[in-house]
């Protein structure tokens, strides 16, 4: 499944999820625009050009997608946001709006152009299994914004399926991250709240980032030329039931 000669643009490529799929596609041979916030969490990644990036910023988000013209874009970017609905305010949902959902809007809507005068490309979005597909406890605002997240890749799929164009979703269970761990030790309890964590997966174990990014991959990837408009779920059995 390798990436040679494809141009990639990704989305919170500093850590966790990004910072393993930027990895990952760099080793298949992609050439690689990656962004974050952080551009300090960028150093290190060898074989990219990297850019600090606030994708809430819609001209320079789009600006940068066209300027590169993506034959892929990864959206990893966006927030978890702790609590039910009588904890949420108004402040909180329209921000988690704006990253988890909008940015993903605006940024697919920069990267299609392009992609129809080239009659292909693949468009990831990272959603996540507590949305639609099942209901996680104190994930009101996160859970909204992911399940609009597999609408909207659905729609994007549905509407460019005869131009070559494909859009997909990835919806993890737990996963090991440095934003895992920190909202763990936002708890009080971290050990606690680790404990938790790993009672409720099914396989005994959260998941891995660089798991994460072998599905990315497989989507990136001409293996998958026919799949879209799916939401794939790498949970650890977690939405069966198990």
């Amino acid at each position: 499944m390798e990436l040679n000669g494809k141009e990639i643009f990704i989305t919170a490529a500093g850590q966790g999820i990004g910072r393993a799929i930027a990895e990952r596609f760099i080793s298949e041979g992609a050439s690689i625009t990656a962004t974050d916030i952080n551009l300090q969490l960028l150093d290190g990644l060898q074989g990219a050009e990297t850019y600090q990036l606030d994708v809430t910023d819609k001209k320079t988000f789009q600006s940068m997608i066209k300027k590169t013209d993506p034959d892929v874009l990864v959206n990893c970017a966006g927030i978890v946001n702790h609590g039910n609905i009588l904890d949420a305010t108004d402040e909180e949902f329209s921000f988690a709006v704006d990253l988890n959902v909008k940015a993903m809007f605006h940024g697919i809507q920069a990267v299609i152009p392009g992609m129809l005068k080239k009659g292909k490309g693949s468009i990831v979005n990272i959603s996540s299994v507590a949305s639609s597909i099942l209901a996680a406890p104190d994930r009101f605002i996160y859970g909204t914004t992911k399940a609009a997240v597999i609408g909207l890749t659905k729609s994007v799929a549905r509407d460019f399926v005869k131009n070559g164009i494909r859009c997909n979703c990835i919806c993890p269970g737990t996963v090991n991250t440095p934003s895992m761990h920190q909202r763990l030790r936002d708890t009080g309890d971290y050990e606690k709240a680790h404990s938790n964590f790993i009672n409720r997966q099914p396989m005994g174990r959260v998941g891995e980032a660089d798991e994460i990014a072998s599905l990315a991959l497989y989507l990136s990837s001409d293996a998958s030329a026919f799949t879209t408009g799916q939401a794939h779920v790498i949970d650890g059995g977690w939405a069966n039931g198990s």
